[in-house]
């Protein structure tokens, strides 16, 4: 299973926080639906690993795992 993880210029992230912002949606929130939208998350089958799951479960439809403490 692939893990990413991404750094990002600091105008990106910037930019990133002000469309989650104007979009009403916490980052993490925002950059899910983005994924989901765009990579077609649901379409490939594919988890998302968090220990976020509060802010993440309120993405209707991606599919997430917390590990926290129990990997598997």
């Amino acid at each position: 299973m692939a893990q990413l993880h991404c750094y990002v210029p600091e105008e990106i992230a910037r930019q990133a926080q002000r469309r989650a912002a104007q979009s009403g949606l916490g980052l993490s929130h925002y950059l899910a639906e983005l994924i989901k939208r765009d990579a077609g998350a649901s379409a490939h089958d594919a988890t998302l690993i968090t220990h976020n799951t509060a802010e993440f479960g309120r993405v209707a439809g991606l599919r997430m795992e917390n590990w926290e403490g129990n990997p598997p």
